[in-house]
């Protein structure tokens, strides 16, 4: 085999399932990862654990982009989780929140495409690397998929706000 998983590694691919399950669950049952429910604590819980063990992984022995997507969804995962209490977002809290989670599962999936496309099937990867066009292609469709997730996800948000408020307009009228 010519990349070896270690225990770590195998570890790490385990606890990366959780949130990958966890998010997707969300997506199709609420339309959206909410870090308050059930489901997006164990999402977060799962990311953290993932990104966390994603620090004591690298093929080339020094930091990497791997390393600098697991910060970056931590920081996301941060906005998403406390864009409801920062009182200047107001109304916008609600699309922060949606579009930081969603945004960071976007981002645990381009080192997991990665890693899969190169390492699957045993013997005879799909990819060489991430510069592979097998690499590249998925990536796109994979950011494809999250700009039309979003959007529809961000317009869902804008109806159910709209509603909300002719709701309240015609309680208050009538």
């Amino acid at each position: 085999m010519a990349n070896p998983i270690s225990a770590l590694g195998a570890v790490h691919t385990v606890l990366s399932l959780i949130p990958v399950a966890a998010g997707l669950t969300a997506f199709v049952r609420y339309g959206r990862i909410d870090p308050a429910s059930r489901g997006g604590k164990i999402y977060l819980g799962g990311m953290v654990a993932s990104i966390f063990t994603s620090f004591g992984l690298s093929s080339t022995g020094h930091f990497n982009a791997g390393h600098a997507l697991g910060i970056l969804a931590l920081v996301v995962m941060l906005v998403g989780t406390f864009a409801p209490h920062i009182a200047i977002l107001g109304r916008a809290a609600a699309y922060v929140q949606t579009l930081a989670m969603s945004f960071s599962f976007f981002l645990l999936l381009v080192p997991g495409t990665n890693e899969t496309l190169t390492r699957l099937p045993v013997g005879h990867p799909l990819a060489a690397g991430p510069d592979s066009p097998t690499v590249q292609a998925a990536l796109v469709g994979l950011l494809i998929l999250f700009l039309i997730g979003t959007t529809y996800q961000l317009l869902k948000l804008c109806r159910q706000a709209a509603q909300t408020t002719h709701r309240a307009i015609t309680s208050t009228v009538g």
